[in-house]
């Protein structure tokens, strides 16, 4: 049991396991009823979503186990945004919050934060946040064509979807009037509000059986000995800077330049990445908000260096990120960044290979970077519209000191990919081929991760459109310590190359050929 003493509260150290264990079931309880309960393939198959636990301050305590870093890492962030614009104080029993705020959150119009107060006695003892992938929020779509963010779709800003237990009925109007699918967006939305209703029960549980009226001397237990041990770590290793970039190329041809250094200040404990002379914002709808920087970062860093730790506040703290603002990895209003994933996951490339001269053992070659985002829409037959969800491919992963690289692994986000017979189910889209790409990956000590190759068409007498997100068709993945570099990808229609990131109309027959970039060798090839 744990005893209070001068408002501080000691911990056994079997309870205080006991507890940390209760929490992280809480929120993976929470994210299996969101994944559940979720209108959005993309959500409810594939595990796109984030979802934690948050105290009264706002921050992060404990997060669920599935999810991707470039959520999880930016709802951190983004609940404390909130909190700045509704403080706990002010909230009432029965208020949700909600935004998709991009510049406050995680950078992308379809991804919806909602943050759910848990109370106790009268007063906000935690917030339960999820992060969701929406299948639409009008305007552009999933695509990277968006001149600016306004164009991109519906901005929601921070604000009340409930109140004292009632629908805010302006806000949700304004919501479901502005969508395609209004079924599905309200769906979801009430798919993330029952999730958090489902977390804050399973807390009130867990305080009463452990005697606790709220969690904020548990949450300051956490994330000081998280913080405490992210630090140690640092400690340990070799002072100094370490720089490295990677190129980025897209179907257009464009190139951009991922430049980073890492310094390592061994005394405070504290590692600042800064990606000072990275390329400017660009023009395709690729750019990426600090938040969603900080997101990859932090989590590439973290796994280099002590992965056990949790992923909270604490751990996050002593690691922190530069970015020149108004540049491709410090975006700002108005732009555009629905397609933001493909420059974020491809930060760990550069990352890595800073990390390579601290901890080579730990570090590996670069991988195909983003998945490979496709979405299709059109009219059936008789005129009624369809649209897909987002599906996704993936590429090759680097190899790593011991062991080769994985093959058509979604590293670094951790989504899966949509069952063919899901996305079959939700379009006329048929596919004639899934298979590894053979060959893709680099040559090595240990090789790199093979991509794969997929290919499609959909099923209509009437024109349709494909948003398609691609990248690495020109400039390979490159090997690590002697490795060879992975495959490049290639983006065909009809045999034919592909050159740009706006959506582009097809007609039925037309097969869609994809073929997603290797993983580079790790060390000499023996």
């Amino acid at each position: 049991m744990a005893t209070r003493h001068a408002n501080l509260t000691k911990f056994d150290p079997v309870e205080l396991e006991i507890l940390w264990q209760s929490l992280i079931a809480t929120v993976n309880e929470q994210a299996r009823a969101l994944q559940r309960a979720a209108f959005s393939p993309i959500v409810r198959e594939a595990g796109d979503l984030a979802n934690a636990l948050f105290d009264r301050r706002g921050r992060m305590v404990a997060q669920a186990v599935t999810g991707t870093p470039g959520h999880i890492n930016s709802l951190a962030v983004g609940a404390s945004n909130m909190l700045e614009e509704y403080p706990v104080e002010s909230l009432r029993p029965g208020d949700v919050l909600v935004t998709n705020d991009p510049y406050k959150t995680a950078g992308q119009l379809l991804d919806v934060t909602v943050l759910v107060p848990a109370w106790r006695n009268g007063e906000v003892i935690a917030l339960f946040g999820s992060t969701i992938h929406h299948t639409d929020v009008g305007g552009y779509g999933i695509g990277a064509g968006g001149r600016d963010v306004f164009e991109e779709g519906l901005w929601i800003p921070i604000c009340k979807l409930m109140k004292e237990g009632e629908r805010n009925e302006d806000v949700w109007k304004f919501i479901l009037s502005n969508v395609r699918q209004p079924d599905h967006m309200a769906g979801d939305l009430h798919a993330q509000m029952a999730s958090g209703d489902v977390g804050a029960q399973r807390l009130s549980t867990l305080c009463d059986t452990h005697g606790l009226d709220d969690i904020e001397d548990l949450a300051d237990e956490i994330i000081d000995r998280s913080e405490a041990a992210t630090r140690e770590s640092i400690r340990e290793l070799p002072a100094g800077t370490y720089d490295a970039s990677a190129v980025l190329d897209l179907a257009d041809g464009s190139r951009i330049d991922i430049v980073c250094s890492i310094t390592v200040d061994a005394e405070a404990g504290e590692i600042v990445v800064d990606y000072a002379g990275t390329s400017e914002a660009s023009p395709w709808g690729i750019n990426v908000v600090k938040n969603y920087t900080h997101a990859y970062t932090t989590f590439t860093v973290r796994s280099v260096l002590n992965p056990d730790i949790p992923n909270n506040h604490g751990s996050l703290g002593p690691i922190k990120v530069l970015a020149p603002e108004g540049s491709i990895v410090n975006a700002v209003t108005p732009q555009p960044g629905t397609a933001r994933h493909v420059v974020g996951m491809f930060l760990p490339n550069a990352l890595l290979k800073a990390l390579a001269q601290i901890k080579p053992e730990e570090s590996m070659a670069e991988g195909s970077g983003a998945v490979w985002t496709m979405q299709v829409n059109g009219n059936h037959p008789d005129g009624s519209p369809f649209i897909t969800a987002m599906f996704t491919y993936a590429g090759g992963v680097g190899a790593r000191a011991t062991k080769d690289g994985l093959n058509a692994c979604s590293y670094p986000t951790g989504v899966s990919a949509v069952p063919i017979e899901v996305v079959e189910a939700s379009a006329p889209v048929r596919f004639s081929e899934k298979s590894l790409r053979s060959g893709s990956g680099g040559l090595g000590r240990q090789r790199g991760g093979m991509g794969q190759t997929v290919e499609f068409s959909v099923d209509t007498d009437k024109p349709w459109q494909l948003n398609a997100v691609t990248s690495r068709l020109a400039v390979p993945p490159d090997g690590v310590f002697g490795g060879e570099p992975g495959a490049a990808g290639s983006f065909k229609v009809n045999g034919e190359a592909v050159e740009t990131q706006s959506r582009i109309t097809l007609h039925g027959g037309d097969v869609v050929r994809l073929e997603l970039p290797g993983g580079g060798g790790y060390g000499e090839p023996e």
